[in-house]
């Protein structure tokens, strides 16, 4: 089933990368009638997949050549190589050019060619879901934006391609690469990622270093932040404060702003103003270049912190997240 209209375009659409943002975007898009062909390099780890999947796979640099519309569903920092020494000498002219992610146009390590049209469609959940969405007929709520309109039609092949996602079943909302870019990353430190795991961990330790069992310790803090988060999920604060207890909620109004208060408040806008200006893609592509010791370090600590430790230990007696679990049909998993 078609998501475009009669006033939209439909490209020939090449998906450069296949891992879990590009297959969904290539399978929805073939599924929404148009053409689309894969991009990777030869004998990667992807090129399997896209193959029993049933795309045509080609390298980036031939797959590009006829494509009306060149998406990029590589990770980021791979994406300045990519442009530079394949993408930039093989799309022709008058393309466009689409990114699911603003940082390298809009901290301008990518310089787009003046001829080519270059949008933004990015949408709100990860690839399974995508897919998911889109084949019991809805669609997961998608954000575009237009860096470079210079065919005067940038709009309509976002508008196209969001579309084939099956975003306009959802919602679509018009952004810049600016908002995109600079709210994706200080949602993903300050709250989603950076701030949660952090919070997790120190209301752990507080538990631990209080003579409680760390067992104990990993059921209130993070095992049971699932409910809780999916309860923001369904209906926000208001569905969250109906569903606990009135003594939960007591102690959300006296000691949540204890934990974070004006002074945390005043971090986080230090770290906007880092993402603002530069400074933590800065300092994130020179980690990069130097073959990431600082982020290898970083992560090995997470992941032999105590909470890990136990939590390994619990998690393998949770027969509901055992590989060989029962799985929900995807019916089942829409309503969970």
């Amino acid at each position: 089933m078609t998501t475009t209209t009669d006033t939209l375009p439909q490209p020939k659409i090449a998906v450069v990368g296949y891992g879990s943002q590009g297959r969904a975007h290539a399978m929805n898009l073939r599924d929404s009638g148009f053409d689309v062909v894969v991009g990777l390099r030869a004998g990667g780890p992807t090129e399997g997949k896209a193959k029993a999947d049933g795309f045509i796979v080609k390298t980036p640099a031939e797959a590009v050549k006829d494509a009306d519309l060149v998406a990029v569903l590589t990770p980021d920092m791979v994406q300045k190589q990519l442009y530079d020494e394949v993408l930039a000498a093989n799309m022709k002219q008058g393309a466009v050019l689409l990114f699911a992610h603003g940082l390298n146009v809009h901290f301008g390590m990518i310089a787009p060619r003046e001829d080519l049209d270059v949008v933004l469609v990015a949408p709100k959940g990860p690839g399974a879901l995508v897919r998911r969405e889109y084949e019991i007929g809805r669609g997961v709520p998608c954000i575009y934006a237009i860096y470079q309109d210079k065919s005067g039609k940038a709009k309509d092949y976002a508008l196209a391609y969001a579309g084939g996602l099956g975003g306009a079943r959802a919602n679509l909302i018009e952004t810049t690469f600016k908002e995109e870019t600079e709210t994706d990353l200080f949602g993903e430190q300050a709250v989603l990622c950076g701030g949660a795991s952090s919070l997790v961990q120190a209301g752990f330790e507080t538990l631990v270093e209080a003579g409680y069992q760390p067992e104990i310790a990993y059921y209130e803090v993070l095992h049971e932040l699932k409910l809780i988060v999916d309860l923001f999920y369904e209906g926000g604060i208001t569905r969250m404060l109906e569903f606990i207890s009135e003594t939960a909620q007591y102690g959300d109004y006296v000691s949540g702003p204890r934990v974070i208060d004006a002074s945390t408040k005043a971090r986080m806008k230090d770290v906007l103003t880092d993402i603002q200006n530069g400074t933590f893609t800065k300092n994130w592509v020179a980690e990069y270049e130097a073959g990431l010791p600082n982020y290898k370090k970083f992560k090995q600590a997470d992941l032999e912190h105590p909470i890990e430790v136990v939590g390994k230990q619990l998690r393998a007696k949770m027969v509901w997240l055992a590989d060989n679990a029962p799985k929900p049909t995807s019916q089942q998993a829409a309503a969970a």
